[in-house]
């Protein structure tokens, strides 16, 4: 068994894998992923991809010689490639009675007003009944959740950092489900590897002295939080932690009741290469000196840690979301470029 079916057979802890490849999707269904989360930057990095750069290219001629508007084609080319993904992880779908095998799929980062992430949310939803709807836990996004949760869509919460937009989150939830028999399946996306990044960098730019080993630990800490709140609520929603930014964000998650999503490259494969021990590390507690220290020298950490700290119209413009979406905008900008350079020679 590979490492990562020892986790799953040993520990509550699960393996999803992020952005992938259709031969990624492959390989890290063969290792024991349960789902998948594609993101914005998605689509270009297929563009750019050395393997699937002609694919992607391909269908992005087509589309563009019958859509005339580059935002609208760059829409229609994500869901056709999170399709052919989605189908490779259909069949553990199915075989799970609908509680495994999701990919997820999220819409234009440069408009998420309440509109057209519903509109964008329904037309993705087609792609595939194991088509996860990935929204931001931003002020529209709460509102979308609702809705999409009334409709029995699946979804993935992502953007959270801050307790808070998890509290907002599961809010939002259980209005939309009241009633229903059998709710959608929801996940939250705490995303702790970027906010380790964050914190780190904004340690670093403001010459915070800080030690390296509360940063390490920041990010874990709010998941914990957040994980122990979950389980205080008893909520059927369940936790993803993304954002891996190394090794750890995956090994110091193992033994929670949390999916973790990696990438394949640098991360997946080298904890195949390594095979570590499963060691369940996840609610190992952490000394109060590191929490203090990170409470009292960084007034973001704070206030991801503790409610009532941010308002709904506080998430988006929030440092850690600022610097995660930045990616994702970089991004999808960078394949309405190559649009622009596709259609000269159509």
């Amino acid at each position: 068994m590979s490492y990562f079916h020892r986790v799953s057979s040993q520990t509550r802890t699960r393996f999803w894998i992020n952005n992938v490849t259709r031969e990624q999707a492959r390989l890290a269904l063969e290792n024991g992923a349960t789902g998948c989360t594609q993101n914005p930057s998605f689509t270009y990095k297929m563009l750019v991809h050395p393997e699937e750069g002609e694919y992607a290219k391909d269908l992005y001629r087509k589309i563009l010689r019958e859509e005339p508007d580059d935002s609208e084609a760059l829409v229609k080319l994500q869901r056709e490639l999170v399709g052919e993904v989605a189908k490779q992880f259909l069949p553990l779908y199915e075989q799970s009675g609908g509680q495994l095998g999701y990919v997820s799929i999220q819409g234009d980062p440069f408009d998420e007003s309440y509109d057209n992430i519903m509109e964008k949310a329904r037309y993705n939803r087609e792609a595939g009944p194991n088509i996860m709807i990935k929204i931001p836990a931003t002020d529209h996004g709460i509102e979308a959740i609702e809705q999409c949760v009334r409709e029995g869509i699946p979804l993935n919460c992502t953007e959270v950092f801050a307790l808070q937009q998890v509290i907002d989150v599961m809010d939002a939830y259980e209005r939309g489900a009241k009633g229903m028999k059998n709710p959608p399946v929801v996940y939250i996306s705490h995303i702790a590897g970027i906010f380790d990044q964050y914190l780190a960098a904004q340690a670093r730019e403001q010459g915070i002295d800080i030690s390296s080993d509360a940063l390490w630990y920041a990010g874990k800490i709010v998941a914990q939080k957040v994980r122990a709140y979950m389980d205080d609520r008893n909520t059927p929603i369940k936790l993803i932690n993304g954002g891996a930014r190394g090794l750890q964000h995956f090994t110091e998650w193992v033994g929670g009741d949390v999916s973790n999503t990696i990438n394949w490259s640098g991360t997946a494969d080298k904890l195949i290469e390594q095979d570590p021990p499963v060691v369940r590390r996840f609610d190992a507690p952490v000394p109060p000196a590191i929490l203090d220290e990170l409470v009292n020298k960084l007034p973001d950490f704070e206030k991801a840690y503790f409610t009532g700290r941010l308002k709904p119209e506080e998430y988006e413009p929030f440092g850690p979301v600022e610097l995660f979406c930045s990616s994702f905008r970089r991004d999808w900008k960078g394949a309405l470029d190559i649009a622009a350079e596709l259609r000269k020679s159509l």
